[in-house]
């Protein structure tokens, strides 16, 4: 039996001397990423190949797989940064000691959903890669999860994926206006003036996929519709992709109203975050009762991302976890 606590070492062999250079980067920097990810684990490259010593069998396994998606990255041409190999370390140590169970890091990290302005919006983790086959696969999809998770950004993608691909003739983006913290009917100006800030999310999000010039003429033309919710009663939503963001300052009631709008052709997106409720105090959150109500119904699916899902600056991933444990601590009566 072999001892798996003798130190263990193997050789990789690139192609080229072109892919050692994509795989290791300028200066060999990726080196420094991978020691600093794996402890123990020493990168001594050798020309056209690189030594891998770990201090046990269990941790060269690690490394091999790490290069490996590193090497499947590349292949792709997508480049080989601190932030991918994070990234693939992560979604290697989810998928635990069942590779098959899940697509590999390097397949989900170089998906590509639209290619806009000269980058590329494709699924960053495992829970992303899910919710977008999820978008894929069903009429309906549910992507609940903390702020920074992609929950919108990546079904605003799939909506004007859909939209080029002419699998729909129009984008309908909707949010309901519920004050946080300071009332509607103070703002100053129009109705439209005091609606445009609970919309401006959506706004961003289309300019950073979509030629800025080219929205507003979308938008007269009624291909793009950004509204609040209110304004979806009475219709019927045919040949459209429609998201509803923020889901979780809607009632039951007007959770309803919206997915009862769904027509023919259609797709629809609910995205939320139920610990982000900024609704009256006493009014009950729709996103809060939605998935035990729909639970079973085909063609509807329901996506959870976590804070390990977040694409945000590190901190905000910190900041997610941190706020949740104050939350359970004050379910348990510890809070000050």
């Amino acid at each position: 039996m072999t001892d798996h606590s003798e130190p263990a070492e193997s050789v990789l062999t690139f192609g080229s001397s072109e892919e050692a250079l994509r795989v290791l980067g300028p200066g060999d920097r990726t080196i420094g990423f991978v020691e600093s990810r794996l402890p123990g684990v020493v990168l001594t490259p050798r020309g056209e190949s690189l030594r891998v010593s770990a201090p046990d069998a269990a941790a060269l396994r690690r490394a091999e797989d790490l290069l490996g998606e590193l090497r499947g990255v590349a292949r792709r041409g997508t480049p080989v940064t601190e932030h991918l190999i994070g990234q693939v370390v992560s979604m290697l140590d989810a998928r635990g000691d069942e590779p098959g169970a899940v697509p590999a890091p390097s397949e989900v990290l170089t998906t590509n959903i639209l290619s806009s302005r000269g980058k590329s919006i494709r699924p960053k983790t495992l829970n992303q890669q899910r919710y977008v086959e999820a978008i894929d696969a069903n009429t309906i999809v549910f992507g609940l999860g903390p702020a920074g998770t992609g929950k919108t950004y990546l079904a605003m993608a799939k909506a004007v994926q859909a939209l080029q691909r002419k699998e729909v003739n129009r984008i309908i983006l909707t949010r309901p206006a519920v004050e946080a913290g300071e009332r509607l009917g103070y703002l100053p100006g129009t109705l439209s003036d005091k609606i445009d800030p609970y919309l401006r999310p959506l706004y961003d999000a289309l300019h950073d996929m979509l030629d800025p010039e080219s929205i507003p003429r979308l938008m007269e033309a009624g291909t793009i519709e950004v509204a609040p919710l209110a304004f979806m009663r009475g219709r019927t939503l045919n040949d459209a992709f429609i998201i509803l963001d923020e889901a979780q300052n809607t009632t039951a009631d007007q959770m309803k109203m919206f997915l009862t709008r769904l027509g023919f052709a259609s797709k629809m997106v609910v995205t939320g975050d139920s610990s982000q409720v900024d609704l009256p105090t006493g009014s009950k959150s729709g996103l809060a009762v939605v998935e035990s109500i729909l639970d079973g119904v085909n063609d509807i699916d329901f996506v959870h991302l976590t804070a390990g899902d977040v694409v945000r600056h590190r901190l905000v991933s910190d900041i997610v976890n941190a706020y949740g444990v104050w939350d359970e601590r004050g379910a348990n009566g510890g809070r000050a």
